[in-house]
């Protein structure tokens, strides 16, 4: 997936509602690898990569199992260059409606930590 894009206005509209809807349980926004990014103490569990949204949902978790079987979902490799982050979920526009679950998901397995 590109990784210069600017998001589209529907994929930028998704990642501030999630943003908003986690802020009630101390969720922030703030940025990551050069992009805006959802972090719990200042650690992020998600971020908006052009168009696409990445998830932290860690290695063992069936989320991660259910992101990738998504139509287009990789693993996040935020550089690009083939090392991608093996507990990590990139996810296209086309699946934003399971973003927010995806979302949720990333923080519960931050909160297990």
């Amino acid at each position: 997936m590109k990784r210069n894009e600017e998001p589209t206005s529907e994929a930028q509209a998704e990642y501030e509602r999630i943003g908003e809807e986690m802020a009630s349980v101390g969720v922030a926004r703030g940025k990551m690898f050069t992009s805006q990014a959802l972090l719990l103490n200042g650690k992020a569990i998600a971020c908006l990569m052009g168009s696409s949204m990445a998830f932290k949902l860690g290695r063992e978790n069936l989320e991660l199992e259910r992101a990738l079987s998504l139509d287009g979902a990789v693993l996040f490799d935020p550089s690009g260059m083939g090392r991608p982050f093996k507990d990590w979920a990139e996810v296209p526009q086309s699946g934003m409606e399971e973003w927010a679950g995806l979302a949720e998901a990333a923080l519960a397995a931050k909160l297990a930590e």
